[in-house]
């Protein structure tokens, strides 16, 4: 257990949706909205990312906002929180998904997605993105507009998984990890890019997420077995867009009120509607 154990998460936003089409809807909608902003009151927009089936729909449905409406994508770049060691045409890879789901139907300038090298060695592939983005952080201040995640349901994030040392970097930007529950590595983004972010955003579907979401909300402590508790954005907003069956637990112990502002919970729990079960990060 770290020094942070036991302190409380700052404040969150949690945004509950009907169903998985509706929680895809709103959170494309905040996308561009943040993008719009970005680009008024900085000029230049920088977005983070994930991989996942949840984010897959949000991708989807933000390329086609994105296509139509006049957002400058000129001056918006995307960078990945984290992939796996494949090729980037492999189905595994977030890259080839993100290709596929958002960046396929937009006009971004290649130079600006900025992708993990998931076909070199992990320390190769780490060491080349943290170079490109000691390069790229900079001209935003540092700082990511925008970070885009999911969990898991052991409470990781991105490729945060607990007992990994990750947990405590605090100088690298990205970083290669070994995960021994999955016997893979991977590339990652570290707390240390995440907790500088203006916004993060978690996405979280499905009746197989319902515990940990009850876990990390209702408890609202830092745990570092629950590596998502230690995403704690020090100056910037925390939110939570969950489907009704995320929510489900959480909402049942009445703990609402603890973990933040719950938008129009009531009507939408009275509008909830059956969606698929076992979604995955």
């Amino acid at each position: 257990m770290g020094k942070n154990a036991g302190m409380a998460v700052p404040t969150s936003r949690i945004d509950i949706s009907p169903t998985v089409e509706d929680l895809e809807i709103a959170a494309a909608h905040a996308v561009v909205t943040m993008m719009t902003t970005a680009l008024r009151e900085r000029r230049r927009c920088l977005i983070a990312l994930s991989g996942g089936i949840t984010p897959r729909g949000v991708y989807r449905r933000l390329g086609d906002l994105l296509a139509s409406q006049s957002v400058d994508l000129s001056r918006t770049h995307f960078i990945l929180t984290d992939e796996r060691m494949v090729a980037p045409d492999d189905p595994e890879s977030n890259y080839a998904m993100i290709q596929h789901e958002l960046i396929s139907r937009v006009h971004l300038p290649p130079l600006n997605i900025h992708r993990i090298k998931g076909e070199l060695e992990a320390e190769a592939a780490a060491h080349d993105y943290e170079r490109e983005l000691q390069t790229l952080l900079p001209l935003f201040a540092g700082r990511c507009d925008m970070i885009l995640l999911g969990i898991g349901d052991d409470g990781h994030t991105a490729s945060l998984f607990p007992g990994t040392d990750i947990l405590r970097e605090q100088g690298k930007t990205a970083l290669a990890v070994f995960v021994p529950r999955l016997g893979v590595w991977r590339v990652t983004l570290t707390l240390r890019v995440m907790n500088r972010a203006r916004s993060v955003m978690f996405l979280v579907t499905g009746k197989r997420k319902a515990a940990i979401v009850r876990k990390i909300l209702a408890e609202a402590k830092v745990n570092e077995n629950i590596p998502a508790t230690l995403v704690r954005p020090n100056e910037g907003t925390l939110t939570w867009m969950l489907d009704a069956e995320s929510a489900s637990q959480f909402l049942s112990e009445g703990s609402s009120q603890s973990a933040g502002t719950i938008s129009d919970v009531a009507a939408q729990r009275r509008g909830a509607k059956d969606t698929t079960e076992g979604e995955k990060e």
